[in-house]
Formats: structure tokens, sequence, C-alpha cells
């Protein structure tokens, strides 16, 4: 699997994003790309899958409307979706990438989901997340 975690640290050095954290053991990378509201991306090489995971918010109130226009605007998200952690108290962009077949616009495809993503509905994520 180590030949997979080296290709992608190309392929995002490629996209020339910002690596602020790499663990070789857990081939795990951190990206950031604060222009574009990515910080602390965690791209993770787990065995055959490629795992993309953005904090987005805290759970202030757990509320139906709040789930559901989440669920909604999955509909919405061309890769990856939102999710919660295991505690159920942050929800997560995270999108999910077979690395046998992985190549550069794949991965590309799926940042920029998350970039695109977070321009068209940072106002509605801010007041979900301000919910009390």
């Amino acid at each position: 699997m180590k030949n997979h975690f080296e290709r992608v640290k190309h392929y995002l050095q490629e996209l020339n994003y910002d690596i602020t954290y790499e663990d070789a053991t857990d081939e795990i990378y951190i990206i950031n790309d604060e222009s574009n509201g990515i910080k602390n991306l965690i791209i993770d090489c787990e065995d055959s899958i490629l795992m993309i995971e953005q904090f987005i918010f805290d759970v202030q109130k757990e509320s139906l409307e709040m789930f559901k226009t989440l669920l909604v605007k999955n509909r919405q998200i061309v890769h990856g979706a939102f999710a919660l952690d295991e505690t159920g108290t942050k929800v997560l962009f995270r999108d999910t990438l077979q690395l046998e077949n992985l190549d550069l616009n794949e991965l590309e495809a799926s940042i920029n989901s998350l970039k695109l993503l977070l321009a068209e509905h940072i106002g509605e994520l801010l007041t979900l997340a301000k919910q009390k």
C-alpha cells in the first residue's frame, strides 16, 4: 500500500496543496487550502480505500430540521456527503475513493466538490452551526 500513499502525496503536490502533516505509518496526510475553506482536511489511505474527511461544525443542538437540511444538501453534492462522527456531535464532509484506480482527476474532483459545497452553502452551514 505504500505505493498508493506515495502516489497520493504526488497528486496532492501536483495540485499545489499545503501538506501540513504526514504520517507514513498510518498513511495519513493533512492538507490546507484556507482561501477555499479547507483547514485540516484529512486524507487517509486505509487499505484499499482513500478517505477524505473535513470537519465542518460541532452540533450545538440536535434538531430534525438541521439533519433534514444536511440530508437535502447531500443530494446536491457532486462527490462526498455530510456525515456525523461516531459520537454524533461533529458534522463532517466525507468522501471515499478506491485507491487501486485512483487518478489525479478523481482526487481533484473530490476536493473540488468540498470547495464548491463550502462556497455555495457557507451561510447555511454557519446558521446550522450556531443553532442552540
